[in-house]
């Protein structure tokens, strides 16, 4: 069942954040050959003005290795996930700098240290919340998946505030009027299915907050991925059946979704972190280099995306 098809970089993103400067960007954990390997195309493409954290003489080696010049490239010397992280927020913090990128790191050190006050990232009254936008091989039509990354249990404020940054997100990549579903596993609110009942208030909290947009729920997967199914269900909304992002109702959902996605259909998994002052690029060490291109090119896409509120 694991598909064999190879991952396949989203044309159309990497076409829309090619355009423009490149992005000052600290990549935290920068000596390991995937790592660099992402910066090297992330620069050719002009996606990047890289900052590297991590052990210089390794960086150096694999650098020469892959063909990736150094010149001009600042590199800031670090070894361990906390030194790394700590040593990365700390750059991080910066007004010149647009993004930070995760490499080699564990992701409790990354995020633990980029959510500190002093790296600047997190903005008072905010809440940051994941994104993934999913490509499948031969589909260009994206699918963006929040939060599966970031919020474990999300209350009805973090959840209105991913549909804030997703709607945001879908905005930069030119979807005028996405369509929200908030899923769960029925299409009626009921008091014994918690995510059911939070989908019913905050499709109607949406009508007004969310005026760019369309949201609605609670849907069931089938329900808001085909037509077919929310046609023989009688479920009439222009976000049955055609929906543009998925609202996940706890991270264990969406983690298990957007993987299915990944091993069973070869997707293109590109994840950054929105609603802070600049956007965050969290990738998994198990990422392909396409996705972490990918990766790269949507939180470019999103430097000049506000923070939701």
């Amino acid at each position: 069942m694991i598909s064999e098809e190879p991952v396949e970089l989203p044309k159309t993103l990497m076409l829309r954040a090619s355009g423009g400067n490149a992005i000052k960007a600290v990549v935290i954990g920068s000596h390991r050959h995937v790592v660099l390997q992402s910066v090297r195309d992330a620069i050719a493409e002009g996606l990047i003005d890289p900052i590297l954290v991590g052990d210089p003489v390794i960086i150096r080696d694999i650098s020469d290795e892959i063909g990736l010049s150094l010149n001009s490239i600042e590199i800031i010397s670090a070894t361990g996930d906390e030194e790394l992280a700590k040593t990365g927020a700390q750059r991080a913090a910066s007004d010149n700098v647009g993004m930070v990128v995760k490499g080699h790191v564990h992701t409790d050190a990354f995020m633990a240290a980029l959510l500190t006050r002093a790296a600047g990232i997190r903005q008072s009254g905010s809440r940051m919340t994941h994104c993934f936008h999913m490509t499948v091989p031969g589909h260009e039509r994206p699918l963006i998946i929040t939060d599966g990354a970031v919020n474990v249990a999300p209350d009805i404020k973090t959840k209105q505030a991913a549909i804030i940054n997703a709607v945001d997100l879908a905005h930069a990549i030119d979807i005028a009027q996405p369509k929200v579903a908030v899923l769960s596993a029925t299409e009626t609110p009921l008091p014994q299915m918690p995510s059911s009942m939070d989908a019913a208030e905050l499709t109607e909290w949406a009508r007004d907050a969310v005026p760019d947009a369309h949201v609605f729920g609670p849907l069931a997967f089938d329900n808001a991925v085909s037509a077919a199914a929310a046609q023989l269900k009688g479920i009439d909304h222009p976000v049955a059946g055609d929906t543009d992002i998925l609202l996940v109702p706890n991270i264990e959902a969406g983690n298990a979704l957007f993987k299915m996605m990944v091993y069973f259909s070869s997707a293109c998994a590109a994840g950054v972190v929105l609603g802070g002052r600049i956007p965050i690029v969290l990738t998994s060490r198990a990422d392909p280099p396409e996705a972490r291109l990918a990766s790269i090119a949507l939180a470019k896409l999103c430097v000049s995306k506000e923070p939701a509120a």
